[in-house]
């Protein structure tokens, strides 16, 4: 059968089922070959928060979105093309977000009376005309998966467990996604299983030939690769490239990176990645709590390693005496938090970007940290180097902000050339010297001496009590503890001068109105920037990387404008701080349930804002 091939431009695909389906490992798998294929792309898993949820409730659906195109993308898409879903579950939870007219891949097989009535279907939706809108293909891919692998000496549990192999072979067939990468995938996997192998990479091609004889899809799709800026490309999460950065930041400082972590959702994967590279100096230390971690890791930095320490929200609470033990004993140490959605233990799958204020103040006493946050998975890379590069520079704990949006979604990275990225110079102070004070500041950057124990003649007193100016013997001077807490934040407040200032896109130079962001919003605020603009109107976008200090001309950048808005996924923490500092009435658009801001919600505010001047 010869079937039509029609080009699309972009394609939103959602892939949903019990947690115990497989969705994101298939989800995975397509995007690595869509990945290989060309296109740009940006993910969204969207996990349970309970390890095991009961099979075939709606607490246990899973989900893996990607959009694809053969242009720049800057989302994961507002709204699935395409739903698969694999159990009435998994067509509850998100047939909300379906617009009308997309195509619906259903698993009939999972649709028993017993099922439909855990989620309160009281008849079949795919039955009874509630699905008319959609263009609905109702399939057995369970039983036809079976069938497919009944040949092979595999219990019948195993053969349903690959439907989603199955699943996987259609989509690839529908989309025209190579194959080479998952059947090779799936021979590693399996490598010691090889019955197992072979009924996975038998019910992935089912699924390709399904598609290329049935007549319920008549139809293929083909989007072709994006115009990338040439170079060596992968597809990367944000967890994968952090790691990365931090091991960069190890090699290009010559300093060993030391991790001590406790595993927290969804901040574990770095310390997993980070376990893989010995062979770079990196050193993983995993602690019995987040207290014993961020005290390891601030040893090591005491030891001549740069100390690091991951977590999320709640670790960062723990965290917070030793960070100020950090502040007070001046020595570099990145910890990154990455945000889940609180508070307490809260919704540890989902994200949020609300611990802005907790890294900015939530110590005892006066104590300073910079405030770095990556805007996507790939500048997690550029992110980690650069609270690296500060931490060393400056003696300082650096927090970074990223959250579990960016943490396990995924887009292209252009793997740099080490050639280029900046070197990191520790500049230990030398031995022998005469008159050593281990807190006498560098005049420039007012950061103190870093003396590795058990070097000659640098001997000194460590530990949190208040340093006397230049010695660092025990104080409780009135006039030298205010001097100390000028000093620690006058430190901070130069990094101002060493970083870019904040760039501004406003393409006209005639926009009235400044859209404002930081961290993982920039996708879908630059798309709904697009979206407003492409209508006709004016509007001008700026993003922050420094949260602490800002940016030096930041207070020029926000007077310049009549009206700014800060879309964020709290309830208004960066506008607080931005009214607090310069006095500038911002507005902010703040939603905190769990997800990302859609670009089409954006556009409305950003629209509703501009035929308010």
């Amino acid at each position: 059968m010869t079937k039509q091939v029609q080009q699309l431009d972009r394609v939103i695909i959602r892939f949903a089922g019990d947690s115990g389906d497989g969705m994101q490992l298939t989800g995975d798998r397509f995007t690595q070959e869509t990945a290989a294929f060309g296109n740009d792309l940006s993910t969204l898993p969207n996990f349970p928060a309970e390890i095991r949820a009961p099979a075939g409730t709606l607490p246990g659906v899973s989900s893996f979105q990607l959009h694809f195109a053969d242009h720049d993308i800057l989302t994961p898409g507002d709204a699935p093309n395409v739903l698969v879903a694999m159990n009435p579950a998994a067509l509850k939870a998100n047939l909300g977000d379906l617009p009308r007219g997309a195509d619906l891949i259903v698993n009939t097989d999972e649709f028993t009376k017993r099922n439909l009535a855990k989620v309160g279907y009281a008849t079949n939706p795919v039955e009874d005309e509630s699905l008319s809108e959609y263009r609905v293909h109702a399939l057995p891919l369970t039983s036809m998966t079976v069938k497919a692998l009944e040949d092979f000496d595999i219990s019948k549990k195993d053969a349903e467990r690959a439907k989603n192999m199955f699943a996987l072979g259609l989509l690839s067939w529908l989309y025209h996604r190579p194959t080479e990468g998952t059947l090779a995938f799936l021979e590693k996997k399996f490598a010691k299983k090889p019955e197992i192998m072979k009924a996975n990479i038998a019910a992935f091609q089912a699924g390709w030939s399904f598609g290329e004889t049935t007549e319920a899809f008549s139809v293929q799709y083909e989007i072709k690769p994006a115009d990338h800026e040439p170079g060596l490309y992968r597809n990367i999460t944000g967890n994968t490239a952090l790691a990365y950065g931090l091991v960069a930041a190890g090699q290009l400082s010559g300093l060993p990176i030391y991790l001590g972590s406790y595993p927290i959702t969804p901040a574990s994967d770095i310390l997993h990645e980070l376990s893989k590279h010995k062979r770079f100096g990196v050193r993983t230390f995993q602690a019995e709590d987040e207290i014993a971690a961020v005290g390891a890791a601030l040893g090591a930095s005491f030891g001549g390693s740069l100390g690091v320490t991951t977590t999320s929200g709640p670790g960062l609470a723990l965290k917070s005496e030793t960070i100020g033990l950090a502040v007070a004993t001046e020595l570099p140490l990145v910890v990154v938090d990455v945000q889940r959605a609180g508070p307490s233990t809260g919704l540890p799958t989902k994200t949020e970007q609300a611990d802005l204020l907790q890294a900015m103040h939530g110590r005892n006493g006066e104590a300073p940290v910079p405030v770095i946050a990556p805007r996507s998975p790939a500048d997690c890379f550029d992110a980690a180097l650069e609270a690296g590069r500060i931490a060393v520079k400056y003696r300082t704990p650096v927090i970074l902000l990223s959250d579990g949006y960016l943490a396990n979604g995924s887009e292209p990275w252009k793997i740099p050339d080490v050639a280029t990225l900046p070197r990191i110079e520790p500049d230990f102070a030398a031995a022998g010297q005469e008159d050593f004070q281990p807190f006498r500041r560098d005049p420039e950057t007012l950061a103190r001496p870093w003396a590795i124990p058990g070097t000659p003649g640098l001997e000194h007193r460590i530990g949190g009590l208040e340093k006397a100016d230049g010695s660092g013997n025990i104080s409780y001077d009135p006039a030298n503890h205010d001097r100390m807490v000028r000093l620690r934040q006058a430190k901070v407040d130069g990094i101002a001068k060493d970083i870019e200032p904040l760039a501004v896109d406003d393409p006209s130079g005639e926009a009235r109105v400044l859209i404002l962001g930081w961290g993982g919003t920039y996708g879908a605020i630059s798309a709904a920037v697009r979206r407003v603009r492409r209508s006709g109107q004016r509007v001008a976008q700026a993003h922050l990387r420094h949260l602490n200090p800002f940016p030096a001309n930041i207070e020029q950048v926000l007077r310049s404008y009549d009206k700014v808005v800060v879309p964020e996924i709290n309830l208004g923490q960066l506008a607080l701080l931005l009214r607090g500092r310069f006095l500038v009435d911002v507005i902010g658009y703040n939603r905190v349930r769990g997800l990302p801001f859609k670009a089409e919600e954006l556009a409305g505010v950003i629209q509703d804002v501009i035929d308010s001047e």
